[in-house]
C-alpha cells in the first residue's frame, strides 16, 4: 500500500448517506462511485490522512474513510473526506482534490455511535499530528493543487514517497 502513497485524486462532491453532519457532527465530502472504483487495489479500506481543496480554494488537512463503514453495514464502497476546517455551507457539486499521504487504521465496527465518534475524533487528532511532519507537509504545496484538471480524474504519483505510519 505504501508504494501507492501519496495518491492524488479528484472529483465532484456528491451527496452521501447524510450521516456525517447530522448524526455524527463530523461532515464529510463524498466522491462519486467512478472515483472510488478507480482506486488502485493496493489502497485497502481504512482511514487515511492527507490534504484537500475545494474548487481550487485553500488547502486544508483532511482525514478520509475508504470502505464499507461496518458500523452502518454499507453495501457500497465509499470515499468520505472530512476536511479539517469549518465551512459556512455545503459544497455539493464542487470539485474536491485530495492527496492521500498516509494510512491511520483499518475499518472496524463499533458497539455504539459514541465509540464511533470517539474513534473518528482520534483519527482527526492523529491526522493533524501526521500532517505536521515536514515529510508530509510538503505535499500541501504539490503542483496537483495548483493545476486545473478534469473533474473526476484520478492521478497517482510514484515520484513521491508518502509517509505511511504515525
Amino acid at each position: 500500500m505504501c508504494d501507492k502513497l501519496p495518491y492524488f485524486t479528484e472529483g465532484q462532491v456528491v451527496k452521501g448517506f447524510g450521516r456525517g453532519s447530522k448524526e455524527l457532527g463530523i461532515p464529510t465530502a463524498n466522491f462519486p462511485l467512478d472515483v472510488v472504483q478507480r482506486l488502485p487495489e493496493e489502497i485497502v479500506g481504512g482511514v487515511y490522512y492527507g490534504w484537500a481543496s475545494v474548487d481550487d480554494g485553500p488547502i486544508f488537512k483532511m482525514v478520509m474513510s475508504i470502505g464499507w463503514n461496518p458500523y452502518y453495514k454499507n453495501t457500497v464502497k465509499s470515499m468520505e473526506t472530512h476536511i479539517i476546517h469549518k465551512f459556512k455551507e455545503d459544497f455539493y457539486g464542487s470539485n474536491l482534490k485530495v492527496c492521500m499521504c498516509g494510512y491511520l487504521r483499518t475499518m472496524r465496527s463499533f458497539d455504539s455511535l459514541d465509540e464511533l465518534i470517539k474513534a473518528i475524533e482520534k483519527d482527526i487528532s492523529d491526522a493533524e499530528l501526521c500532517l505536521d511532519k515536514p515529510e508530509v507537509r510538503k505535499y500541501k504545496d504539490d503542483n496537483f493543487f495548483s493545476t486545473c484538471t478534469q473533474p473526476s480524474s484520478s492521478l497517482s504519483s510514484s515520484s513521491h514517497n508518502g509517509a505511511c505510519t504515525i
